[in-house]
């Protein structure tokens, strides 16, 4: 599998899992940008290719487990995780535009295993845990917010978070913006995390794992369903 400079990849002609190659066409159908340079500031994009890969070798290890994915967009990242979760794991995806969540429909629809819904996604996700990984894609405006999103994490569960710009890139992102998500995971015990700058060192994302509690320090088995 190739990639691509331009999107946070390495190659001009990269190569995707067919899922995700509907999904970015469905995107130009809609109008749904694929990057944040063609989006404009402080408009949504989809999920950068390099975003997408990380998102998939996560989604690989949760085996029987259930992953939550805020802000469907058009279903990129949704192609990303269900090209790669294995057959037992599910995933619920909640987009809060109608016209975006049934794009993404379109591009998932042939899977079982996926579920887009219409709706604020951290009320839809609330009680669908516990989640091996989250995908917290929609804008978080509050520490409360996101600890409840840890909290929906079982031991062991990954939390990712993306559109970061690194702080040593030479471009401008959201410097406030990036400030807040930082300080969500830095703000919050139970985690342990850290940024990881993409191939293009021009985005980033944030990955944290909830710690187990200290009676739980042993070996937990698959993610439950």
């Amino acid at each position: 599998m190739t990639q691509s400079a331009a999107n946070g990849d390495l190659d001009e002609c990269p190569e995707y899992p067919p899922l995700v190659a509907r999904a970015n066409a469905i995107c130009g159908e809609v109008g749904f940008a694929l990057t944040r340079e063609d989006a404009g500031q402080d408009r949504p994009s989809a999920c950068l290719p390099g975003v997408g890969r990380f998102l998939a070798v996560l989604a690989a290890g949760c085996l029987g487990g259930r992953i939550g994915e805020l802000g469907t967009g058009a279903g990129v990242g949704s192609a990303w995780i269900a090209s790669a979760m294995p057959a037992d794991c599910a995933l619920i995806t909640v987009e809060s535009d109608e016209v975006l969540a049934d794009a993404a429909r379109r591009v998932l629809a042939g899977d079982p295993r996926v579920e887009v819904i219409t709706g604020d996604a951290a009320a839809v996700l609330a009680d669908q845990g516990p989640y091996c990984l989250l995908f917290a894609d929609s804008g978080l405006r509050s520490p409360g917010q996101f600890s409840a999103l840890v909290s929906w994490l079982r031991p062991g569960g990954r939390i990712v978070m993306d559109d970061l710009v690194p702080v040593d890139a030479p471009q401008r992102g959201s410097p406030a913006a990036d400030a807040m998500k930082r300080g969500f995971f830095a703000g919050d015990s139970r985690l342990t995390w850290t940024e990881v700058v993409l191939p293009d060192l021009r985005n980033s994302l944030l990955v944290g794992t909830r710690e187990p509690e200290a009676a739980d320090r042993t070996d937990c088995g698959p993610c439950p369903v």
